[in-house]
């Protein structure tokens, strides 16, 4: 991985240098005798690689200089000026010679990436510990968004299958209401009726001659609790006669079986529905 970025660090400095040397003999060749020129062009090549592995060795120690990096700039911008400055002066191929001319300062900057890389690499293990901590931290994301899509889904069906089972009862509770209330105005209407009791009389009227009973239908509305009944000693027909004859005459016009029911078991004798059914009979 060091090498993607040192051999283009590499590269462009060797280039650099040769394209300085080279400046500085046909530029200096001319007016100097040319060991003069081949001297300067190897001195800022010297200086340049001089500096540049003084940095690489403090770099490999971790360690920085600022007066060394100081320096190694100085040289690249020297070598820079110098191939700009023979670009200027030269007539043919000027703009061929300022096309190169940028090529030490990025040599410069290609070492200056290559030195934060350093500083930031890691080892092949940190790498792989990073990649196995953020694709377990992705699987965990996934499983999660999965589960809340699930119980998301889940809740929808339970509520659905819930409102359709409440929309159900609703309209099973009003059709039976409208249904009793039918019922019960039916019920209220024959109750009221002129006709009802005579009707119902001259029906029963064969079974128990002489005797006129007071018929009451159902009426819709809150029912009173009958009171809970002691044990009572069982009582003979005679008395049981007695007791239905006594509480029917009580009042006048005569009690109805109903009424006399009712008062029967207030009092707390205990009979059975036969027995007092057949005892009303016979008194009356």
């Amino acid at each position: 991985m060091s090498a993607k970025t040192v051999l283009p660090a590499v590269a462009m400095t060797a280039v650099s240098m040769v394209l300085t040397l080279a400046v500085v003999m046909m530029w200096l060749g001319t007016s100097v005798p040319w060991p003069v020129a081949l001297v300067v062009g190897l001195g800022i090549d010297g200086g340049w690689l001089t500096t540049l592995a003084y940095e690489r060795r403090l770099a490999a120690q971790g360690d920085h200089n600022p007066a060394v990096t100081g320096v190694g700039w100085f040289f690249g911008l020297v070598a820079t000026g110098v191939l700009v400055a023979h670009a200027l002066t030269t007539e043919e191929s000027a703009g061929a010679w300022l096309a190169v001319a940028w090529l030490p300062v990025a040599a410069k900057a290609l070492w200056l990436v290559h030195g934060l890389w350093e500083r930031t690499a890691l080892t092949p293990g940190a790498l792989d510990a990073i990649r196995g901590i953020q694709q377990e931290a992705r699987d965990e994301a996934a499983v999660a968004r999965a589960r809340l899509r699930a119980e998301a889904v889940t809740e929808e069906t339970r509520l659905t299958a819930v409102t359709g089972a409440g929309a159900r009862v609703a309209r099973v509770q009003a059709k039976t209401a409208r249904t009793l209330s039918r019922a019960w105005s039916t019920l209220e209407t024959t109750r009221q009726g002129e006709d009802t009791g005579r009707a119902l009389t001259s029906v029963t009227s064969r079974v128990t001659p002489g005797v006129t009973p007071r018929w009451e239908l159902p009426v819709w509305g809150p029912t009173e609790p009958v009171p809970v009944l002691e044990t009572a000693p069982a009582l003979t027909d005679e008395a049981l006669d007695t007791l239905v004859d006594q509480i029917r005459h009580s009042e006048t016009p005569a009690l109805s079986y109903r009424e006399m029911a009712a008062r029967f078991r207030a009092a707390g004798h205990s009979a059975s529905e036969v027995r007092l059914r057949a005892a009303w009979k016979r008194v009356a």
